[in-house]
């Protein structure tokens, strides 16, 4: 199971930081991923971290948002700032085989494992 928590209500600007607890698997061994569905319904890749600690952000994140993980608390972290008001969005949590190109990291249809979302809301 994913357990994500840590959205909010926000100015623009200002910071959050989400938490997505892993139990029942051992995060460090899945690509983990970070993924928003806008008020739209328009869903996008935020960020993925891979078994190895490497890292993937898009590009309309890079700079405000990092992804990291902690393995003692089997967590991974989206820490993100500079926050705007087209971030507002439902973020998920998931999980998927690590085995997978770079490239493939956005497709959320490959994830196996996800967890329920957290509101973040940016107003301006």
């Amino acid at each position: 199971q994913l357990q994500a928590c840590g959205g909010g209500l926000v100015q623009a600007g200002g910071s959050l930081r989400l938490s997505c607890a892993a139990s029942g698997l051992t995060a460090s061994r899945y690509l983990m991923g970070w993924f928003r569905q806008g008020p739209e319904g328009e869903h996008e890749f935020v960020a993925g971290i891979s078994a190895g600690g490497s890292t993937k952000h898009a590009d309309s994140v890079k700079g405000r948002f990092t992804i990291s993980r902690s393995n003692l608390k089997n967590t991974v972290y989206l820490q993100m700032n500079n926050l705007k008001p087209e971030d507002t969005a439902a973020y998920y949590c998931a999980a998927r085989n690590n085995l997978v190109l770079t490239g493939d990291w956005p497709l959320r249809n490959e994830y196996r494992y996800w967890g329920q979302g957290t509101q973040v809301t940016v107003s301006s």
